[in-house]
């Protein structure tokens, strides 16, 4: 199975975001993760390596597509 990784902030924005992509994605072909950033701190070393600049932000199979630009992953830290 496929993998998603859905990285956001919690802003309006991003929840609006997370609940399109999670209604959006083929859960037969991806397993879907979602990770508030702003309560994981922790993992903001990983969003970065996955190429991640700004929330919300979808990673599919590795490769990110950025959802609006609502915050610099630099403000998050």
């Amino acid at each position: 199975m496929n993998k998603a990784v859905f990285y956001h902030a919690g802003c309006p924005v991003c929840v609006e975001a997370e609940r399109k992509v999670a209604e959006a994605i083929d859960k037969s072909k991806y397993s879907v993760e979602i990770v508030h950033l702003g309560e994981s701190k922790n993992r903001l070393p990983e969003a970065e390596q996955a190429g991640v600049k700004s929330v919300p932000a979808l990673v599919l199979d590795g490769v990110p597509f950025h959802i609006n630009f609502g915050a610099d992953l630099s403000a998050l830290k």
